[in-house]
Parts: structure tokens; sequence; C-alpha cells
């Protein structure tokens, strides 16, 4: 991909943003996690360029993550990502976090459960295997308690996720991890994720939506306390 790709990740507390040109990142930024992303997104994205040389219409596409992670961050950086390639009619490929993390495991793992904070308990799990053509998806991304996922751990396994730091304790000393600065999606590994995967038709891109297996914060209590609003989905 020689042209210009804009990456956004906003599923975590720190969102990340860079520029890759010529098949490589020339440009990145974080929003630390004191500030808002919604406040801070597009000029950030605006200096990524102008320090390139570039105005938005040289963009070639967008590549964003799109979750599972914060229901808030999620939100402001899928839209920013479909307004922006609507508005300029650029291509958008949606990134699966959990696929862009694993690709910053080790070269010489087979395997490795990608793990997330789905609170009181739970987990975001999906499990990845490295195959002649990279990485695949061995099952379903899903939700279940912690203790459940740790049973069906088998031999041998790899860990790694942001879910690693926050069940740490949970986790069987058998269990092999993967050090915890590559625990997150940076954006080098949405980079190399996206590249193999196809753009969006126009259709598809009216339609897309965060990777949610559950509401907001908010949403749950209120399902919790028997006063989910219509349309929230179930967690």
């Amino acid at each position: 991909m020689s042209e210009p790709w804009l990456i956004l990740e906003t599923s975590g507390r720190v969102g990340r943003v860079g520029l890759v040109r010529d098949g490589g990142v020339v440009q990145s930024a974080l929003l630390d996690e004191t500030r808002r992303h919604a406040r801070d997104l597009a000029p950030t994205i605006q200096s990524l360029l102008h320090r390139e040389g570039l105005s938005p219409k040289d963009v070639h596409g967008v590549m964003v993550g799109i979750g599972p992670g914060s229901y808030t961050g999620l939100r402001v950086g899928v839209t920013s990502a479909k307004v922006f390639a609507y508005a300029l009619g650029c291509r958008l490929v949606p990134v699966p976090t959990f696929r862009a993390i694993v690709e910053r495991v080790p070269a010489d793992r087979s395997a490795a459960d990608v793990i997330g904070d789905a609170l009181q308990g739970h987990v975001y799990v999906q499990r990845y295997v490295r195959e002649k053509g990279g990485w695949a998806a061995a099952d379903e991304l899903r939700i279940e308690p912690v203790s459940r996922w740790v049973e069906h751990l088998p031999p041998g396994a790899t860990v790694t996720g942001p879910g690693a730091g926050v069940y740490s304790g949970s986790i069987p000393a058998r269990v092999e991890r993967v050090p915890s600065d590559l625990w997150e999606p940076s954006v080098e590994s949405v980079f190399a994720a996206g590249a193999g995967m196809a753009p969006l038709g126009r259709d598809e891109l009216y339609r897309l939506e965060p990777l949610y297996l559950r509401g907001s914060s908010a949403e749950e209590k209120a399902k919790r306390d028997g006063n989910a609003p219509s349309g929230v989905p179930p967690g």
C-alpha cells in the first residue's frame, strides 16, 4: 500500500492515531486517557497530515479499530472514521481490535487467547491460531466468566490483551503471557491486520457499528435495575 492511510484506534483509555505511507508508519500520536477522544481526534488528524504535507483529500483510506473496548471511545473512533470516509469518498477498513492485538504476539507462538475486561468477573475472549497466511480466528468472540475461560485453557496456552493485567491473579502460572507492553493494539498492528482485509462497500459503511457484545455501562445498569430503554441489545 503506497498511498496514505489514516489509522484510528480508540478502544482503550489511550487512543492512537497514525498515518501510513509506502507501507510504513510515518506519523503517530497518542490521545491521553485524561483527554477526550472526541475533542482531540480531529485536530490530531489534522496535525499528522500537516506534518506530511498532506490534505484530507490525499488520504486513500482509513483503518479503524472496532472493538471490543471502551463504549464511548469506540463510538468516537468509528463515527469519525465513517464521517471521514463518507465526506472524502475514501476507503474504510474496519479492524477487530483483538485481531490487531494478536499481531503483536511473538513469532515463536503458534496460538494465543486474547482477553479484555468485560467487568464483573467476565472476560471478552477469542482464540487465534497462526496459519501460513497469518493469524486466523479459531473461535467466535464471546463474553464468559473468567473462571470458565481459565478452566478450558489448553496445555501450553498463551494469553495476551488488556484483560491479562486485570485478571492476572486468575491466570495459572503454567500459562505463557505475552509481555505487558504488547497487550494493547498499536498503530502498526492495526495496519498489519487491516492490510489483508477488504474495504467496506458504500452500503456497508453506513451500517458499520463498533463491535459490542453488550451496551454501555449506563445501559447495563438500567437493565439490571429493570429500566432498560427500548432497543438496547442484551448483554
